[in-house]
C-alpha cells in the first residue's frame, strides 16, 4: 500500500471523547449500546489505541450530541528541537509536565535554560521560547527535547549574554526600534561566572567588571591572563560607579569601607567571582580588616537589585553595588570607584550570527546612550569603544 493511502496515526489527533462522556454521566458501555459498537472499541478509542471510521465518529457524536470534531480534532504540530540544559528544572511535581523555557543556538548547538533562571518579575515577563518536555529527574548538561512555541527563526537571532547589567535588556528593546525583531536575553551573574559561561559555549557574550587595583585598569588584565589567543572582541558598555549603598539618611554613619566591620552593621554581600565581591575584599585587605570578623559577610545575593532590595527591606545595613541600583530603591550612595562594564564576544560568533553584530551598533547609537545615562551613575564617553586585548 502506498504511503498516501496508510492509515493515520491516532498520536496525530486530539481525542476528546473520554471527556465528553464522564461529562455527560455515561459509562464506556453505555455509550457503546447506544451508539452500536463494543464496550472495547470506546475503551481503545479513549486510549488512543484505535483511530475511529468516519461512521463510527459520526454515531458517538449522534449519540453525545455533538460535532464530530468536538470529539476528534487534528493535534497541534510543534517544531521540536533537542539542545542542552543549563540550570535545572523544579523539583519534582506530578502536577508539572513541561517548562516554561528559553531557546538560543550558541555556535553549532542550541542551548536550552528554564525561564526561571531569570528571576523575579522577569521570569513572568520574557515570553518562552518553548516547553522543555520529560522535565523530571533532568541535570544541567543533559540533552532535553522541546516544543518551539516560537517560530525557529526567530528564535535562532536571539542574543543570550551573561553579566550583571540590569539595562542589557533595553539593549533588546532598542535593537528591535532600530534594526530587526531580535531578542536580547540577560542571565544574571557575577563577572567571572559569566566568563566561564561564555567559554562553555553557554552564551554569546559575557559582561564583567573586575578593576585591577595595580594597573587602575578595567577588565583587559584579567582578560589577558584568562583568555588564550586574540580571538575575542572587547567592547565598552558604559563606565559606571560602584560603591556603597545603604539605607535612606545613612542611619549607620557608613562612610568607607572599613566601617563594615563594625559590630552593629550587617552586610550583604555578592557571591565569589562578582565585581562587587572583588572589589570589597581589596578595600577590605587594604585596611588589614579579618574577614570573619564582618557580621553578614557570608550571606550572598546574586544581582545589584538584590542588594538593594536586602538593605531596603531592612535585611542588611550596607552593601556594594551600582548607583543606578541605589536609586531605584531609594537608598543613599557612597562612591567607592568608577569602573568600566565591558561585552566580551568571540569573533566566531560575531562571523555566524545573524543578528550579533547589530548589538553592538545599537549601543553605540545616540539613542541608547541617552536612555542609559539617564538611569543615573553611567558614563557613556567610551560605549561602543573597542577595547585592545
Amino acid at each position: 500500500m502506498g504511503q498516501a493511502h496508510r492509515a493515520e496515526s491516532a498520536e496525530h489527533f486530539q481525542n476528546h471523547l473520554k471527556h465528553i462522556r464522564v461529562t455527560q454521566g455515561l459509562s464506556q458501555g453505555e455509550l457503546a449500546g447506544k451508539s452500536g459498537i463494543t464496550r472495547q472499541a470506546v475503551s481503545a478509542i479513549e486510549s488512543h489505541l484505535y483511530l475511529p471510521t468516519t461512521a463510527v465518529a459520526l454515531r458517538l457524536a449522534a449519540v453525545l450530541g455533538c460535532r464530530v470534531e468536538d470529539l476528534f480534532s487534528l493535534a497541534e504540530q510543534h517544531d521540536v528541537i533537542e539542545g542542552k540544559l543549563i540550570g535545572s528544572f523544579p523539583q519534582r511535581d506530578e502536577k508539572i509536565s513541561t517548562v516554561r523555557v528559553k531557546v538560543a543556538r550558541v555556535g553549532t548547538r542550541m542551548v536550552v535554560r528554564p525561564v526561571t533562571e531569570l528571576g523575579g518579575m522577569l521570569s513572568y515577563t520574557v515570553p518562552a521560547d518553548g516547553y522543555a518536555m520529560d522535565v523530571h529527574g533532568q541535570a544541567s548538561g543533559a540533552m532535553v527535547r522541546v516544543n518551539l512555541s516560537r517560530d525557529r527563526h526567530a528564535i535562532e537571532q536571539e542574543i543570550s549574554v551573561a553579566g550583571c547589567d540590569p539595562a542589557i535588556f533595553l539593549v533588546g528593546a532598542h535593537l528591535r526600534q532600530r534594526k530587526d525583531q531580535t531578542s536580547v536575553v540577560g542571565w544574571t551573574m557575577g563577572s567571572m561566572a559569566a566568563l566561564r559561561a561564555l567559554q562553555q559555549g553557554e552564551v554569546h557574550v559575557a559582561g564583567l567588571h573586575l578593576f585591577d587595583p595595580t594597573t587602575g585598569e578595567s577588565n583587559l588584565p584579567f582578560l589577558r591572563r584568562t583568555l588564550r589567543g586574540s580571538n575575542y572582541e572587547v567592547v565598552t558598555f558604559a563606565t559606571w560607579e560602584e560603591g556603597l549603598l545603604v539605607r535612606a539618611g545613612n542611619p549607620k554613619s557608613i562612610r568607607a569601607v572599613s566601617d563594615v566591620a563594625d559590630l552593629n552593621v550587617t552586610l550583604v554581600n555578592r557571591e565569589e567571582g562578582a565585581g562587587a565581591r572583588l572589589l570589597l575584599d581589596q578595600r577590605l585587605r587594604t585596611a588589614g580588616i579579618d574577614l570573619n570578623h564582618i557580621r553578614g559577610y557570608e550571606k550572598t545575593v546574586s544581582s545589584h537589585f538584590d542588594v538593594a532590595r536586602a538593605i531596603a527591606s531592612h535585611q542588611a545595613d550596607v552593601g556594594i553595588g551600582i548607583r543606578s541600583a541605589a536609586q531605584l530603591f531609594g537608598l543613599d550612595f557612597v562612591p567607592l570607584q568608577a569602573a568600566r562594564y565591558d561585552l566580551v564576544v568571540p569573533k566566531a560568533y560575531l562571523k555566524s550570527h545573524p543578528t550579533l553584530a547589530n548589538l553592538f551598533d545599537t549601543i553605540a547609537s545616540h539613542s541608547f546612550r541617552a536612555e542609559i545615562k539617564a538611569l543615573g551613575g553611567y558614563d557613556t564617553k567610551d560605549t561602543g569603544k573597542l577595547q585592545t586585548l
